[in-house]
């Protein structure tokens, strides 16, 4: 199985989102899992990352953070994704070390050549579709994924109301993953375990 998904955690982590994980995880189509959580204390991400990060570490996934490089190495993740207003990036670099960065460019050129320079070890961009979880983002287009996968060697993140339907198109343009979150955790139709086995 080759692991191209780049999963994102839901918005609220509930009880059961431990199990539904693990059973995600074991479908091995995922490379990278996004703990992506908003107004919460320090202490409270902390001990929710330790959790998972046990269960991505079972299943040889990288566990990324979001938005809080200071917090990596207290969870034990392997790096940090931010987006254009989310601190420093040369900070974010320099205190990450040899851990992964990755850095959300839009749908701008310029800003994809800025984070190669700042040595990104991923760059993001989107949105492709209309997404549920960002519904005001900017509006990506395939022109830019295609140019940056001609100019760049590093690998390439798309985001944005990707699902089973769509995703080929952006993996056939130069996407290397694809980040998904409401189709997996949100699906009124599939539970999780049943929803990552349609990206294959």
């Amino acid at each position: 199985m080759k692991r191209f998904v780049y999963l994102v955690s839901p918005s609220k982590i509930t009880k059961d989102f431990y199990q539904n994980l693990d059973k995600v995880l074991s479908f091995k189509n995922v490379k990278f899992f996004q703990l992506r959580l908003k107004n919460i204390s320090n202490f409270k991400l902390i001990t929710i990352a330790k959790k998972i990060r046990k269960i991505t570490t079972k299943h040889k996934v990288k566990f990324i953070l979001n938005d809080n490089f200071l917090l990596v190495n207290k969870t034990k993740a392997d790096g940090c994704h931010m987006g254009q207003f989310d601190g420093s990036f040369e900070i974010a670099r320099k205190k990450l070390n040899n851990k992964i960065l990755g850095i959300t460019c839009h749908n701008s050129k310029v800003l994809a050549k800025n984070a190669v320079k700042l040595k990104t070890n991923y760059i993001a961009l989107g949105s492709f579709f209309k997404s549920r979880l960002k519904p005001n983002a900017k509006k990506a287009n395939l022109s830019v994924l295609k140019w940056s996968k001609k100019n760049f060697k590093k690998p390439i993140v798309v985001i944005g109301g990707i699902n089973n339907l769509n995703y080929k198109k952006l993996l056939n343009a130069g996407a290397k993953y694809i980040a998904i979150s409401s189709f997996i955790w949100d699906n009124p139709r599939l539970k999780p375990e049943l929803a990552i086995r349609k990206f294959v």
